[in-house]
């Protein structure tokens, strides 16, 4: 099995000024760098990682970027550039430039507009998207699915995925509209998901069980060819760590046949993101 952890961060506290993680988080309040993620790596037979931005920063995503020339095993880099900007277009070719850019993450969930990602103003900055080839992570709440679901019909083009499966209230064992929104965005082709960052959404002491509706739903809507496993470490340390997420996500998916599996935990996010 090809193991591929697509969904990852990296990040040094100094360079953020004071922005997210707050100290309050202690697990993860400290800087994490590629030699704290090799041993887990090794550890559980995972070959390779996309790391996502966690910064709206062109410099951080520089900085990612040289940490992905640095060691073989990111595979991808998913940035951050204003999408809004007269110049995005330029800025989009300039990062593309770089062959282990593979995709652009705007921090939704941390802006006010619900409706961000319908702005017809976006067009120029996703059409270029499109024509370097680059895919949208899309860090979203449920309440954003209904205008990432305009977003995604107007730009077939684009490939999508929904990070941490739009983070559903897991932890008040609820679905909301969430659920009926995620299958009319899973009836388009080139909307993804990621099965990432539930246990953070979850109770504190969380058990399998309390995952199992949100992920079978996931499944059955969107079929196992467009589900991709990340890890969302470190930020997973607040919820038990790379680890027990692992082993919750393989008894999650124990009933699948092996070439679905083989698609979850590598194969998808290989294809996804056209990994070398």
């Amino acid at each position: 099995m090809m193991r591929i952890d697509a969904h990852q961060h990296f990040w040094q506290l100094a360079l953020r000024g004071g922005g997210w993680p707050p100290p309050s988080l202690g697990a993860i309040y400290h800087d994490f760098a590629p030699a704290d993620l090799a041993p887990l790596l090794g550890a559980h037979g995972v070959q390779g990682t996309v790391l996502v931005q966690s910064l709206p920063s062109e410099d951080d995503t520089q900085l990612l970027l040289a940490l992905a020339e640095q060691n073989s095993f990111i595979r991808a880099v998913v940035g951050w550039t204003d999408l809004l900007a007269v110049d995005a277009p330029a800025a989009i070719a300039r990062l593309a430039a770089n062959k282990k850019l593979k995709g652009l993450r705007p921090m939704l969930q941390d802006i006010s507009d619900e409706q961000w990602i319908a702005n017809p103003a976006l067009a120029p900055a996703l059409t270029a998207m499109v024509e370097h080839g680059l895919r949208l992570d899309a860090l979203v709440l449920p309440r954003h699915l209904p205008a990432l679901l305009q977003c995604a019909r107007a730009f077939p083009g684009l490939p999508i995925v929904i990070d941490h499966a739009a983070k559903p209230p897991i932890a008040d064992a609820q679905f909301g509209h969430w659920r009926e929104d995620m299958a009319q965005l899973a009836a388009l082709p080139n909307v993804h998901c990621k099965l990432s960052g539930l246990v953070t959404e979850a109770k504190p002491r969380w058990a399998v069980e309390d995952l199992q509706p949100y992920v079978a739903h996931v499944l059955d809507v969107f079929g196992a060819q467009r589900v991709i496993w990340g890890s969302d470490w470190p930020v997973v340390d607040l919820a038990g760590g790379y680890g027990a997420w692992l082993a919750a996500s393989e008894a999650l998916l124990a009933h699948l046949g092996q070439q679905d599996r083989n698609d979850i935990f590598g194969l998808n996010a290989h294809r996804f993101y056209r990994l070398a």
